[in-house]
């Protein structure tokens, strides 16, 4: 009886966890990184004047998004000559630690940090501007190890600065580099030392690695500055390549995983691709599903990853080479094709929870819409930062904000 009980504490144990951990945002895009929140119960009648503000704090320059576990708000900035990982109180904004992980960071796109903390139990994997890979702990924030990757592998920097947010997977934590012999590297969790590298002699772009299950099998999707490959996580081995080149190298989407299928998308002229993958022998080759490509193309993310909810994809179709004009879109998955546009909505960032679409504007707005494929219906707008293109985060029914200077949290609970 004592030995059945002790199970049974033990699978509570496990669910608790799981629940914990679905309503965090412990990396960039959240749980699973593809931009979804599985709370419920958020607002769906916009007051009169907008979200309650429930505090708002200083932070500091960079194009970090924000982490959230247990209570703790973490994100880099670039404060004093140093660019430094923050730590506050998820509730108040009171902060708890701060740490410096490397000199500051100056580019003519926007100076500071760009990638986005992870938070994996008592560890905090950060990637600066330059291309140091940082651990640290996740109570006090100490540095337990740090490897400048790019020196290591014989790389330069990207031209608009590292933005690869850090992946955990297999006990690994994965950077894509660019570097001529290494475009995608790992590092053992606890003691840093190096796993493995994969070889594609790909220049590294700016989006972060996804591990997705697609092609009948879980496996680690990287988007480059010119392709976009199918990686074995506990070791690196290569399984599959799809070449997708942009201007400028400007791959930055996260890659999304539809029925074991990969979605990308990119802008400057370029599209977006539905990728099938077929089993080869030890490997796969990719096959389009649909591709969407250039100047009439449906869906043309910059920096956004859509997001995919019950088979469609909402996302930022931006028009021309970094061009002014952008276009918020909903697109048919299973098809390519486009179900409604609102045109000019302007740049921004999304994320989404409950049935609704949480956006930020690159002016600074916060608009929340129906994530519905019948239409475009607003739910409600109010300006609560300076320009800004990090994506919210959402826990626990507070959605956070930041941009340049401020971090803000305004509560986003149905009232009860």
């Amino acid at each position: 009886m004592l030995k059945t009980w002790s199970c049974v504490c033990a699978v509570l144990l496990i669910l608790a966890v799981d629940v914990q951990a679905e309503e965090e945002w412990p990396q960039v895009l959240g749980p699973h990184r593809n931009g979804i929140s599985a709370e419920t119960d958020l607002l769906d009648n916009w007051p009169e004047e907008g979200p309650k503000e429930v505090w708002r704090v200083p932070g500091g320059v960079g194009m970090s998004g924000l982490a959230i576990s247990r209570g703790r708000l973490l994100t880099m900035v670039q404060t004093d000559g140093k660019q430094r990982i923050i730590c506050v109180d998820a509730a108040t904004g009171k902060p708890i630690w701060k740490t410096s992980v490397a000199p500051e960071y100056r580019n003519g796109q926007g100076d500071g940090p760009r990638a986005t903390p992870t938070i994996v139990g008592d560890q905090v994997f950060a990637f600066t501007g330059e291309g140091i890979l940082v651990a640290l702990k996740f109570s006090n924030g100490d540095v337990l190890w740090s490897h400048n990757t790019l020196e290591e592998h014989g790389g330069q920097p990207a031209d608009y600065g590292m933005a690869c947010s850090p992946l955990v997977a297999a006990e690994r934590v994965i950077v894509t580099i660019g570097a001529p012999q290494a475009t995608v590297v790992a590092y053992d969790i606890k003691s840093g030392k190096p796993a493995w590298k994969a070889r594609t002699e790909d220049t590294a772009g700016y989006s972060s690695p996804a591990l997705l299950n697609v092609g009948g099998r879980e496996q680690l999707v990287v988007f480059t500055g010119s392709s976009v490959i199918g990686i074995a996580a506990q070791d690196g081995a290569d399984l599959w390549r799809y070449p997708y080149k942009t201007d400028y190298d400007c791959n930055i989407a996260t890659p999304l995983s539809f029925k074991e299928q990969v979605f990308i998308s990119a802008a400057e002229n370029h599209g977006s691709v539905l990728l099938k993958l077929l089993p080869d022998g030890d490997r796969f080759r990719p096959t389009e599903v649909w591709a969407s490509q250039g100047v009439k193309s449906v869906l043309r993310n910059e920096w956004q990853t859509s997001i995919l909810i019950d088979g469609y994809l909402y996302g930022f179709d931006n028009v021309g080479s970094a061009g002014p004009v952008t276009h918020l879109t909903c697109v048919n998955a299973s098809t390519g094709e486009r179900v409604w546009r609102q045109a000019r909505f302007g740049k921004g960032n999304l994320i989404a929870g409950d049935g609704k679409l949480f956006i930020s504007t690159i002016k600074g707005e916060l608009v929340v819409i129906e994530a519905s494929p019948q239409h475009y219906q607003e739910i409600g707008r109010t300006p609560l930062l300076g320009p800004t293109r990090q994506a919210p985060a959402l826990c626990a029914g507070l959605l956070y904000l930041r941009d340049g200077r401020e971090i803000v949290c305004v509560d986003v609970r149905k009232p009860k």
